[in-house]
């Protein structure tokens, strides 16, 4: 089971000494050679302010480190992302801290990390931490080579933070434990599904767990504007004892434990052949009642101890090559509508992605806020 959102606690605050167990032993200060806050990349809004994407690779050598956080090698194919990025550029050791971590994890280690060596150089958030850091001022602008090939809807106008992969809601089931698995959301409230359902994490902190409420709420008469009607919905769910609230994991869901998880269609996806391969029968479906779509985004930290490395993960991320990375993982790249067009998307890979119907509609960065601000304010009290 993927876990990256497992790690939360009340208000995301969890003790940041150890997110950076897994990074190589530096000084506390950054001394990076060429890197810091003061180099010159640190400024730079793209590859051209450094003298194009030669001088970009040459500078990101020259620090030779790149720092990511919270990036599990089984979630999105973020494994197969960073070897390739090794492979491309030798010479740039990647150092993964907390891959289990959060979105909220990785805006505190931004903040807590502030001017060490060891502190994350770039994040891969959801939606709502996207916009919250750029409210606190922790983003560094930055517009890849292929911004134009990116959705307006999907990045911020100044490069502050971009889309980068995302997918639908869907109910991950396994037939094997269950009799009859749901394909909408409304059809969760049935006794038959009494302590079978659970969300990847905590909706408080878990991007994941947050938008299967909000798909709920679709399901359930709410809208974009209005997540209470989901919020309703899984206290009714959690006083009938059908929802579970823990931790859904691949030890639960062998377990029979958690055997229906509402999470992204792409990571319920990648839990068939494990789950099967120990006798179940893993089934994935986009609820029909309620197509809730959502993306994670990337952001470079304004206080990255590597820039110029920062700035070339984003362009290798947003390049044929990265974005078929996604793909590969079952997730959506951003530019895929641009290399659908310009036929360098992998057409295989593409017609694998779970169907859905109709035109997906993405909620606004007002939206988001207000959801969030809602379910902080009413789910405790929702669900005990």
């Amino acid at each position: 089971m993927l876990t990256r959102t497992s790690l939360r606690a009340a208000g995301g605050l969890l003790a940041v000494g150890a997110l950076a167990l897994t990074m190589s032993a530096c000084s506390s200060k950054s001394n990076a050679s060429g890197g810091g806050s003061g180099s010159k990349a640190s400024a730079a809004t793209s590859a051209a302010d450094l003298g194009g994407m030669d001088a970009l690779v040459a500078a990101a050598k020259k620090e030779g480190a790149l720092n990511v956080i919270a990036l599990p090698p089984d979630w999105a194919n973020y494994g197969g992302l960073i070897s390739g990025f090794k492979a491309k550029y030798p010479g740039i050791t990647v150092n993964s801290a907390n891959p289990d971590g959060s979105s909220a994890d990785e805006v505190n280690a931004i903040k807590s990390l502030k001017g060490q060596t060891r502190a994350p150089d770039v994040v891969d958030v959801g939606q709502s931490f996207a916009i919250s850091g750029v409210a606190d001022g922790l983003y560094a602008p930055y517009k890849v080579a292929t911004w134009s090939a990116i959705p307006d809807t999907l990045k911020a106008s100044d490069g502050s933070w971009v889309n980068d992969y995302g997918g639908y809601i869907s109910i991950g089931c396994d037939g094997a434990k269950v009799a009859s698995c749901p394909t909408t959301l409304a059809a969760l409230n049935n006794p038959a599904y009494k302590g079978k359902v659970a969300l990847n994490g905590d909706p408080l902190k878990a991007n994941a767990a947050f938008s299967a409420v909000w798909a709920a709420s679709l399901a359930k008469g709410g809208s974009l504007d209005d997540i209470q009607p989901g919020i309703d919905f899984f206290g009714q769910l959690a006083k009938a004892g059908i929802y579970k609230p823990v931790q859904a994991s691949a030890a639960t869901i062998e377990s029979g434990e958690t055997p229906i998880v509402l999470d992204w269609d792409y990571l319920n996806a990648a839990k068939t052949t494990d789950v099967n391969g120990k006798g179940g029968k893993w089934t994935v479906a986009v609820p029909s009642d309620a197509q809730f779509p959502a993306y994670y985004a990337q952001a470079i930290s304004k206080y990255a101890p590597h820039p110029a490395a920062a700035r070339l993960w984003e362009e290798y991320l947003y390049s044929v090559e990265g974005q078929n990375g996604w793909l590969k993982g079952g997730a959506r790249p951003a530019e895929m509508t641009a290399m659908t067009s310009a036929a360098t998307i992998d057409k295989t890979l593409a017609a694998a992605l779970p169907a859905v119907s109709g035109t997906p509609t993405f909620p606004s960065d007002a939206q988001t806020t207000k959801a969030k601000t809602t379910l902080t304010a009413k789910w405790a009290a929702a669900v005990g």
